[in-house]
């Protein structure tokens, strides 16, 4: 997972969430690109997430908000009205004053409908909402939001987040490619947050690569290399594919630069006409013997 962050905080919700982030790097881990303290203007108005992830299958907006409780307990979270814990008001770390599941919708469906003002809108766009408690204090939560798009996790450890993630990757096919999220970035105005488009690839988005959308970018020279080693790839697997067999005269006697060999010359020509009627004597016959012992 690919974790880039603007403008830290440095709260304990944040670290929570970039530990979290930045742990998935072995194998059947998630795989993407995390921004983290990004934004954007719609319709006139700021919104600022506190982490958006693109997988190659997902696009998940995740408020944090950390838990000042030094209680345990069963975190409520109904439909409406406030979050409780223990049936007492949660104390929730945020910086907004609306509730976490409000906050959330909105977040989603501001960046859904963007990014289907850019042509990227037959995507859906998730949001979680990531509960860190004190360290030492045991929380679960009893969710009563039944939306398919919004889910409150549990941030005591990286695992719940991580099995959230392993079931979209199941339930999506792929839909985000590498230029989508170049798209994005760009138009979010996180150009200079963009990796090189080998570093997506890597991470499991598809190509082909439009590497204009990396133009302005620190990224641009590293997106030029790959298209250019890329082509050059494609070149050589041509030319490997359209090499001639060992026995053609052009490998049997091939010619050597600065040598001028008249005898290899003859050779070369004399075992091509050769060949050459050869093949011609096989269609002769084989046309002959269909028109001679053929039906009819």
């Amino acid at each position: 997972m690919l974790v880039q962050v603007q403008n830290s905080t440095d709260s304990v919700a944040e670290r929570a969430l970039l530990d979290r982030l930045s742990g998935w790097d072995g194998a059947g881990s998630p795989q993407g690109i995390a921004t983290v303290n990004c934004g954007l203007a719609h319709q006139g108005v700021a919104h600022r997430f506190d982490a958006v992830v693109w997988t190659p299958t997902s696009c998940v907006v995740i408020d944090v908000a950390g838990l000042r409780s030094t209680h345990g307990g069963t975190l409520q979270v109904p439909l409406t009205g406030e979050w409780t814990l223990n049936g007492v008001r949660a104390e929730l770390e945020s910086t907004d004053d609306r509730s976490v599941l409000d906050r959330s919708r909105d977040h989603t469906f501001a960046l859904q409908t963007w990014l289907a003002a850019r042509g990227l809108g037959q995507r859906a766009v998730h949001g979680v909402a990531l509960i860190v408690p004190l360290q030492g204090a045991p929380v679960q939560i009893e969710q009563k939001v039944h939306d398919p798009s919004f889910d409150v996790i549990l941030g005591d450890d990286g695992e719940r987040l991580r099995q959230y993630f392993g079931v979209l990757a199941q339930r999506e096919s792929h839909r985000w490619t590498a230029n989508d999220i170049a798209i994005a970035f760009r138009g979010m105005g996180m150009l200079p947050y963009l990796p090189a488009p080998q570093h997506l690839l890597e991470e499991g988005f598809l190509g082909p690569i439009d590497v204009t959308l990396w133009h302005g970018g620190p990224a641009q020279a590293e997106a030029e290399q790959y298209v250019e080693d890329l082509a050059l790839a494609e070149r050589e697997a041509g030319v490997r594919r359209l090499r001639s067999p060992w026995y053609s005269p052009w490998r049997l006697y091939p010619r050597e630069v600065g040598d001028i060999d008249f005898g290899r010359a003859v050779m070369r020509a004399a075992f091509a006409i050769g060949m050459f009627v050869a093949i011609a004597w096989i269609l002769w016959f084989v046309i002959t013997a269909v028109l001679t012992y053929g039906p009819g």
